[in-house]
């Protein structure tokens, strides 16, 4: 009875999408996290009876035929590339990033990252990295006896001494877009990886050929709206019930017909 394969593939469909929203919540905290959102295509359809097929000896066609679907299949889920609001933290080395673009991170095996979370850190030689460690392209040191460090809107780092007026600079962040950013590889800790999907990175000077500004002493906060994941928690929810009551009554109609026969 194809009734229990379909509804099957429903519930199995409603349950990834409740595994979405589990992770959206979860995240909602998260520095620079983009919600997620799970989406869905009908599979294929048995042609019984195929629409514009001639019906009968005088060439009558069948306006619409019998087309039975065979359930639901997941297509993909895509990240909602939203900014997400600037909280303030006050912290030197701490930006938001205001618009497209992501910081390029180096990995211990040479690969280029990507990532929104600003939270930088200094590691004990005073090199800019990630809360993971990991160095911060092109990769800039403040010297130990700096007072503070001012990072401008357009990715400028300079250093402040006890005993200067002026500043030094020390070197200039930029910013990385992709054609399709939705197509990055996600990898965890907030970072990204380029794909065939994604296109390569196209690098730049932050508010300069559409790229975002770097706002100091802010971090984005995670793009998830608690209300809307809620609803749509409930709705997968509802899907869900309504798929098991089809499968709950697929198999009392099987029952019978088998003590029918």
């Amino acid at each position: 009875m194809r009734a229990l394969q379909i509804a099957a593939s429903g519930m199995s469909a409603q349950q990834m999408r409740v595994e979405v929203i589990a992770q959206n919540l979860a995240n909602m905290n998260t520095t620079g996290y983009n919600a997620r959102r799970a989406e869905f295509a009908d599979l294929h359809y048995q042609q019984m009876a195929r629409p514009g097929t001639i019906s009968a000896a005088d060439g009558t066609v069948l306006p619409t035929g019998i087309q039975l679907g065979l359930g639901v299949r997941a297509t993909a889920v895509s990240q909602m590339l939203q900014q997400g609001a600037p909280a303030a933290t006050g912290g030197d080395l701490d930006v938001a990033i205001e618009g497209r673009g992501y910081l390029e991170v180096t990995l211990p095996d040479g690969r280029a990252a990507f990532t929104r979370d600003g939270g930088l850190k200094l590691t004990g030689d005073g090199l800019i990295v990630i809360s993971d460690g990991y160095e911060v392209a092109p990769g800039i040191t403040v010297p130990a006896d700096a007072r503070s460090v001012s990072i401008s809107p357009d990715g400028e780092v300079t250093a402040y001494f006890a005993d200067a007026v002026q500043g030094q600079f020390l070197g200039q962040f930029t910013l990385s877009s992709f054609t399709n950013a939705r197509g990055l590889e996600a990898i965890g800790s907030n970072l990204f990886l380029e794909t065939e999907a994604s296109g390569p990175p196209l690098g730049g000077t932050p508010g300069q050929d559409g790229l975002g500004m770097l706002r100091q002493g802010y971090l984005e906060e995670s793009s998830v709206d608690a209300v809307k994941e809620i609803t749509d928690l409930i709705e997968a929810q509802r899907g869900y019930e309504l798929n098991s009551k089809v499968i709950t009554a697929a198999d009392q109609m099987f029952g019978a017909m088998v003590q029918l026969r």
